[in-house]
């Protein structure tokens, strides 16, 4: 234990110590500094902190954990995200840094009205707090329980011991995001996450070279043969009928809700596209998109292969409990002087996700609420102080609701997604219908927002309809499009929206993003072709 807990210091005290020596001439009592890195992130920076934002413990340990249950056809998630990432770098990008944009609801304002903009802002921390910050917590708090055995170090019990971990990382997660702002985010988020790579492809190496006895892709082979049909990526479950809501990914439905969810969380989440704000011009906001769509392809080595080993090793005797099969892994393959490191790592995904949210809630409120309603003459330093005191107050809250999401019926990932629905899809058909529908006015935005949202959870949670939650993330999308569309023909029209250029920065495109994205286009493709029909 001794080793485990000197290399976990080892390696967190240099994240912390190479992060600060960066900040160390940076100015983070302005608008730009706090809360964008004073644009000047570049393309690995930008990279590197996407990946580790996205990836979380709830992938570590809920992704395979539903992989070892349910196989491979979970990889959707992550494989179709370099097609959104391209749509992101190509059209999203450009528009975002032309318009000088801090946050997206700021577009909202720009192309709707100040009403569209709080309302979306609102459904955003709402979103933040009630969905994804508990459940990155509760699962970081899982894993380390499960490999630091918290509970037995303090003879407590083992519920006690996730309680203590999740106060411990929250507060931390807190501090590194209130006093460092985004670009101690970003600068930590690139040094954990090549981490997490190297850290997590050691898990499925080492296991597969204990499986292969000393030949890895021997050990890929057994575990091939134990059980085949885990890894195909095409899932032959109903999206529609009976058996569709209990479903984990059908194959059609990457056709209908899935491209909607993918473009918006990639393209439009506010703590994903922050770094994209943040970025030192255009051509460097492209290469970290485009730099992350290849690095998600490659991401289900680290994020589904686990799982699948996972099976080989503990058969169905954890199908009540498939979270635990990631911690159990991790415990039986890694020697004790790395398991300190792994977990560092761990830590600093969980930071990650955790400080990035806080930091893009923060925005949010900072500027599309506070100096709108509260203090409309509020100077930059007292926007940042708001800021830090947001960040405190809704990390207080997600520490308190996270135990709380525990035993989640079909896993903790799956119920991420379900949730998100009931936000990510309204926000997304109003920022779409903002830069595609020109005849869509406030109020007809303000109506497809409401609609989108009764809806997905009159027809999900109330109706209890027999079709897969992403085929209802594609159905809203539609209807909320067509209700804008009738009540904007309805009400008065709206002045023409014209897109400036703030002047911010250098707006000329990198000159290989179009040959990278067919590049992506191409891998992805070759992935379902490849694992399809094994």
């Amino acid at each position: 234990m001794g080793v485990t807990v000197l290399t976990f210091l080892l390696y967190t005290g240099f994240v912390a110590f190479y992060a600060t020596w960066k900040l160390r001439r940076n100015n983070l009592d302005t608008q730009d500094g706090y809360f964008l890195g004073g644009r000047s992130l570049t393309g690995v920076v930008i990279a590197g902190s996407l990946l580790l934002t996205n990836i979380s413990t709830e992938h570590l340990v809920g992704m395979n954990g539903s992989a070892y249950r349910n196989g491979a056809i979970i990889i959707a998630w992550e494989v179709t995200s370099a097609l959104a990432l391209i749509v992101g770098a190509l059209y999203f990008a450009p528009k975002y840094l032309k318009m000088g944009l801090t946050t997206i609801p700021e577009f909202l304002e720009k192309r709707f009205d100040g009403l569209t903009r709080t309302l979306v802002a609102l459904l955003l921390i709402i979103s933040f707090v009630a969905t994804l910050l508990p459940i990155v917590l509760y699962t970081g708090a899982l894993n380390i329980e499960a490999i630091f055995e918290i509970s037995d170090l303090l003879n407590i019990s083992e519920r006690e011991g996730i309680w203590v971990t999740i106060l411990i990382v929250g507060i931390i997660g807190a501090v590194y995001a209130i006093f460092g702002g985004l670009k101690m985010v970003a600068y930590t988020d690139t040094i954990n996450g090549f981490g997490l790579l190297v850290a997590g492809l050691l898990v499925p190496v080492l296991a597969l070279l204990s499986i292969g006895e000393g030949n890895a892709l021997e050990g890929l082979s057994r575990v091939f043969e134990n059980s085949p049909d885990k890894f195909n990526v095409i899932s032959k479950e109903p999206g529609v009928g009976e058996g569709a809501r209990t479903a984990i990914l059908p194959f059609e439905v990457l056709f209908t809700g899935l491209v909607i969810n993918q473009i918006y969380f990639w393209t439009m989440h506010q703590s994903i596209i922050q770094r994209v704000l943040g970025a030192v011009s255009l051509k460097e906001a492209q290469k970290g998109l485009l730099f992350t769509g290849l690095l998600k392809i490659l991401v289900p080595l680290i994020i589904v292969l686990p799982g699948l080993i996972g099976f080989y090793y503990y058969g169905e005797s954890l199908y009540d409990n498939p979270d635990s099969v990631y911690p159990l892994l991790v415990k039986r393959v890694l020697p004790l002087w790395l398991t300190g490191f792994f977990v560092a790592v761990m830590m600093g995904a969980i930071f990650s996700t955790f400080n990035s949210t806080l930091n893009s809630a923060a925005t949010v409120f900072s500027l599309g609420i506070y100096k709108r309603y509260i203090q409309k003459d509020a100077g930059e330093l007292r926007l940042v102080k708001v800021g830090k005191w947001t960040s405190a107050i809704l990390a207080f809250f997600a520490i308190g609701i996270a135990p709380f999401v525990a035993n989640a019926p079909a896993g903790l990932y799956q119920l991420l997604q379900q949730l998100n629905g009931i936000f990510f899809i309204p926000i997304a058909s109003v920022i779409a219908a903002g830069f595609l529908f020109p005849r869509v006015s406030a109020t007809g935005a303000k109506a497809g927002l409401l609609f989108g949202l009764v809806f997905y959870v009159f027809l999900d949670y109330v109706l209890a309809v027999n079709l897969h939650f992403v085929h209802i993330w594609g159905i809203e999308f539609v209807l909320n499009i067509i209700v804008m569309h009738v009540v904007s023909h309805l009400t008065p029209k709206d002045p023409k929206f014209i897109m400036y250029d703030a002047g911010k920065l250098n707006l000329s495109p990198w000159k290989y993003a179009k040959v990278f994205s067919v590049v992506l286009v191409v891998l992805t493709l070759a992935f379902y072709l490849s694992l399809g029909n094994v």
